[in-house]
Parts: structure tokens; C-alpha cells; sequence
């Protein structure tokens, strides 16, 4: 996956704000951000789109919510409130065909996601 960004970005070829790593994800401040808070969650392992998860990726995807809990209470909006966002293929807003949850906080957010 030489081509990938999120790829390329998790072994650390891209230069990016990065606010969390471990073994099996990496977070990173969003270059065009909705929120104040924006922040990527990736995995390290490539997934092109959610549909791409099988049972066997039940423990990396649960690992990927508890991150992006530990990250909500590390920057102080899990008590006001987040949401957290996977976008899927082309007409489901996906932009970068990597599986990654979108952080969004750090203000009121109202429900208009199209």
C-alpha cells in the first residue's frame, strides 16, 4: 500500500500533528478540520472502507472506539460531548480509502451530516 497516505502516514513518511500512536493506531490532527476538534483515528493495518472488516477485525475495531475515548478525555471534550464518524466509499463521504474514524469536538455540534 506504497500509495496510501493513511499508510504512508502511519509509518511515519508523511509529516503530520500527531496527538496518539500505538502498535496498532495512530491519531493525527485533521489538515481541513469541521470542528475544532478534528482529529483522524487510523489503523495501521490497511482497510480500504469498513466493508472491508471481517469477525476477524473485531478486536482492532473495538481498539480503535477505545482510542478515540482516551483521546476525547485526554483533550478534555468527553464530558462536554464528540461524536465520532466512519465515512464509507465515495457517496458516503469517504475521501481517503483507509478506514478511519473522524474525532469531531470542541463546540456544539448540530445534526446535519449531508
Amino acid at each position: 500500500m506504497d500509495a496510501c497516505l493513511f499508510c504512508q502516514i502511519a509509518n511515519r513518511e508523511r509529516p503530520v500533528k500527531m496527538v496518539y500512536e500505538d502498535e496498532q493506531s495512530v491519531a493525527f490532527e485533521d489538515i481541513n478540520p469541521k470542528a475544532p476538534v478534528h482529529i483522524l483515528i487510523v489503523p495501521r493495518q490497511h482497510l480500504a472502507t469498513i466493508l472491508d472488516a471481517t469477525q476477524a477485525d473485531d478486536r482492532l475495531l473495538g481498539h480503535l472506539l477505545l482510542v478515540a475515548n482516551l483521546i476525547a478525555k485526554q483533550i478534555g471534550i468527553a464530558e462536554r460531548g464528540f461524536r465520532l464518524v466512519i465515512n464509507c466509499n465515495s457517496e458516503g463521504g469517504q475521501a481517503v480509502f483507509h478506514l478511519h474514524l473522524h474525532l469531531l469536538g470542541g463546540r456544539p455540534l448540530s445534526w446535519h451530516p449531508a
